[in-house]
């Protein structure tokens, strides 16, 4: 495992080189490019656009759920993922994609029903589940799923 991780920034996606043992610091980082922070502890909205910077291109696992405006479980969600943005950060990434708005991206990875979370690392996937789930649960699927990464 290389000390140096290449870190896509969730604000203009630039790839930042980072030292592994940086990512636990407080405020690990800003972006050479934009000077935002690395790490907000929130999810980034993914489009199609964003995908290869943040999913292929970046050495940290990407967590994406698929959801929709309309969808009532995917609503209830929300507010859990969000939470577990700040608890998964700077270790795994966390990222919404609106199949409303990127059917490409639900297409590529074989979505049928929502809400739909997708780990992902280096572009493969590595774990899904579906449905939605309380916090605890959701952090605890992705602990596990991180064994395999």
């Amino acid at each position: 495992m290389s000390d140096l991780l290449h870190v896509a920034c969730p604000s203009c996606d630039t790839l930042n080189r980072m030292p592994r043992g940086r990512l636990d610091q407080p405020g690990a980082g800003k972006c050479g490019r934009c000077g935002q922070p690395l790490f907000q502890g929130k999810p980034i909205a993914l489009t199609a656009a964003r995908f290869t910077a943040q999913a292929e291109r970046s050495d940290l696992p990407l967590l994406i759920d698929f959801w929709a405006e309309w969808c009532g479980p995917c609503r209830m969600m929300a507010p859990v993922f969000e939470q577990a943005a700040g608890q998964l950060e700077p270790h795994v990434r966390l990222a919404k994609v609106d199949t409303e708005a990127a059917p490409d991206l639900a297409a590529r990875f074989g979505v049928q029903s929502i809400p739909t979370l997708v780990l992902v690392h280096h572009g493969r996937e590595v774990a899904r589940t579906a449905g939605a789930m309380p916090l605890p649960a959701l952090l605890s699927w992705v602990r596990q799923a991180m064994a395999a990464v």
